[in-house]
């Protein structure tokens, strides 16, 4: 198998093509290429090789620099003052002058060289181009198509690029399957060993708050923000919310008429999560008990050096304060980056009337006792003096 340059050279503006890479970026990746080739079949692998190629002619120049010297060693790396003088009429020793030659086929080892080379560097080139196109779009939704799902991660396509989902980016609602078509959060690229690698998330918090950003026009021109989030994908998602003019509603304009806004995020994330939006406000006190929702706080003691909460809740609200498996404190905590130790006031009530009773049952004895010390002796009955009677008459006989 030889290497025919000139359909090479025509196959050039088709690779382009194919590659969606730029026609010099290819130009140069074959030229390469062949400086390999020529160094197997013509030369040495530690000569300086150029090679320019002529897309519209398919003529390839081969440029050889060599080193002047008056006796010839090695003719790979060094030519004599006569030939050099061919090249450059003032050439003397010691120069470094090149050497030009037409090369119009390569042999077959030379040929492989040459597809190697060139199928790495067009995979290298179409990394680069991924990077160049995904760079500015890191940390924003982008349209993905699931390829594949494994065990621990699942593949999906962006644009001509491919991407992972680590099991940990993962909403834990969701089933994925192959040819689905999903919002994803480009979290970063990644540079690995093979190039460029995409990672995107469908369990992050940003991901919520950029399609409520898609959602709510209000938030472009600042009328309304997100001031913090919270989210355990899949699961529960909590945010804080302020409203910058006066008279609009923060909550309201996020919920939408009929709730279309909201249902239109829960539609994307999945029916299972559950949304909690909720009123930011500066003092810690306020914003906890709303962070709690929907939880009847009772009371709210901040402690801010330890950044701690002790809130108070009634006994029927404590299961509902600390949510499933702690996670509506979990996510309140999250929310207002305050630890948060939840107590119920029905346990000082229980504490308190224990302590009642057992004052009014000391109390109640010593009365009873009192009573008894004042009362005065009963009289005897009149069967017992009947009794006494009979028994006198016995023991005197007559």
């Amino acid at each position: 198998m030889e290497l025919d340059i000139k359909q090479l050279a025509t196959a050039l503006r088709l690779i382009a093509e194919e590659k969606n890479l730029p026609e010099d970026s290819v130009k140069e990746i074959i030229e390469h290429a062949l400086a390999a080739a020529y160094k197997k079949d013509y030369g040495d692998r530690e000569q300086e090789v150029k090679v320019d190629m002529n897309i519209d002619t398919g003529d390839v120049t081969v440029h050889v620099e060599k080193e002047v010297v008056e006796e010839v060693g090695d003719p790979n790396f060094e030519i004599s003052v006569a030939d050099a003088k061919k090249a450059k009429k003032d050439a003397k020793v010691g120069d470094f002058i090149e050497q030009f030659s037409k090369v119009e086929t390569f042999g077959r080892v030379a040929a492989q060289t040459a597809k190697q080379v060139i199928m790495q560097r067009l995979r290298e080139a179409e990394r680069e181009v991924v990077m160049a196109e995904y760079e500015d779009q890191v940390e924003k939704i982008v349209n993905a198509v699931v390829s594949r799902v494994e065990p621990r991660l699942v593949r999906l396509e962006v644009g001509k690029a491919q991407a992972i989902m680590p099991a940990s980016e993962q909403s834990r609602s969701e089933r994925y399957f192959p040819g689905q078509r999903l919002k994803v959060f480009l979290k970063e690229i990644e540079k690995g060993f093979r190039g460029p690698q995409l990672i995107v998330s469908r369990g992050s918090a940003e991901l919520v708050r950029q399609l409520f950003e898609a959602e709510v026009p209000e938030m472009e021109n600042g009328a309304v923000e997100i001031k913090a989030i919270a989210r355990e994908a899949g699961v529960r998602t909590k945010l804080a919310v302020a409203s910058s003019v006066q008279g609009v509603d923060p909550v309201g304009t996020f919920v939408g008429g009929h709730g279309t806004r909201v249902n239109a995020i829960v539609n994307e994330i999945g029916d299972q999560e559950k949304i909690d939006i909720v009123v930011w406000d500066e003092n810690p006190e306020v914003f906890i008990a709303s962070a709690l929702s929907p939880t009847k706080v009772a009371k709210v003691s901040v402690d801010t050096k330890e950044n701690r909460a002790k809130v108070l809740v009634p006994e029927d609200q404590l299961s509902v304060a600390i949510g499933k498996g702690g996670q509506n404190v979990r996510l309140a905590s999250k929310l207002t980056e305050i630890e948060l130790d939840i107590e119920s006031t029905g346990a000082n009530a229980d504490e308190q009337a224990s302590d009642t009773a057992e004052v009014k049952e000391e109390t109640k004895t010593e009365k009873t006792e009192e009573v008894k010390e004042s009362k005065p002796k009963k009289l005897k009955r009149k069967s017992e003096i009947e009794k006494g009677f009979l028994d006198a008459i016995d023991a005197h006989g007559e």
